[in-house]
């Protein structure tokens, strides 16, 4: 990526390792002796395991080119993934790790006045339910937000995965060779149409609500969290995935989180062509810039 230091010892990465509920977390801390040093880290808290050449790996890079920049970058391991001690923990439950994370960020960089949490899909959501409850975040980055209920996915996948199939020539292709599952895509179908049929009316346009009642849609408890979180957002958003879809017609169907994201604090772009992942060099940089630039902005 571009904006990384020439000199290469200069540029350090420090293990660490941490406490967490009485479990070893292990870290890795991005920093970079000759950039002039932000004001502000990034935490990039991570979600489901993953392949670590996928994006994983993505969170390395990124991280090396905020700290190319001046911007310390902690990734970690949360209890139960990685290198990480404890039983694997879902997003809903990763508060004490990053409060933890935190405090080890801001032990080993004194000099930091907050941290900004970073986080892709579920991780996104995670970062949204926990900074609301610790001063110290002065910011999130959220790509993709993980949204997800039955009814907002199957309405989802019918408009946007089947709209879009209706239109690939490999879809018509497979369809004129006789290689297309017209049994098994009607039974989908079918299912899909009755998912999509069933629940969620009423409950995003809902009045005041607690985001620790889990008996709500996760959209309304997002969106509660982002009303107590009074710091600055940026939201990146692909064109070409599912979650994102999702999470865009969640927002349709609701007012307050419109208003949410209409407010002066957030900033949103979209990368029309990207998948979940930001998978191409050109689309990762993309990310890593619009990350850099906003982080910098924060911490003037």
């Amino acid at each position: 990526m571009n904006g990384q230091p020439n000199d290469l010892s200069q540029w350090t990465e420090t293990p660490v390792v941490f406490s967490g509920q009485g479990q070893s977390l292990i870290g890795v801390i991005h920093t970079c002796a000759t950039a002039e040093p932000n004001r502000l880290g990034v935490l990039v808290v991570v979600g489901g395991p993953q392949y670590r050449v996928g994006s994983h790996r993505q969170f390395v890079l990124l991280a090396r080119h905020l700290a190319g920049q001046g911007i310390p970058t902690m990734r970690f391991d949360a209890r139960g993934m990685g290198d990480s001690s404890g039983e694997p923990r879902d997003f809903l439950t990763l508060h004490d790790d990053i409060s933890a994370a935190v405090d080890c960020f801001l032990a080993t960089c004194p000099a930091l006045a907050g941290v900004v949490l970073w986080g892709l899909c579920d991780a996104a959501s995670a970062a949204l339910f926990y900074a609301h409850q610790d001063t110290r975040v002065k910011g999130v980055v959220l790509l993709n937000p993980w949204l997800f209920t039955p009814h907002g996915a199957a309405k989802t996948c019918l408009k946007h995965y089947y709209g879009r199939r209706l239109l690939s020539k490999d879809f018509w292709r497979k369809v004129w060779a006789l290689q297309f599952d017209l049994a098994g895509s009607a039974r989908t179908l079918v299912a899909l149409f009755r998912q999509a049929g069933q629940g969620g009316k009423g409950l995003l346009v809902a009045g005041q609500a607690n985001q620790t009642d889990a008996s709500l849609p996760l959209p309304v408890r997002m969106r509660e969290c982002l009303k107590q979180f009074s710091g600055p957002v940026l939201l990146l958003l692909s064109g070409r995935d599912l979650t994102a879809d999702e999470f865009k017609e969640a927002v349709k169907a609701d007012l307050q989180w419109q208003a949410l994201l209409a407010e002066p604090r957030v900033t949103r772009h979209d990368l029309a062509d990207a998948d979940h992942t930001f998978a191409t060099a050109a689309w990762r940089e993309q990310v890593a810039e619009w990350t850099l630039r906003w982080v910098k902005k924060q911490g003037v």
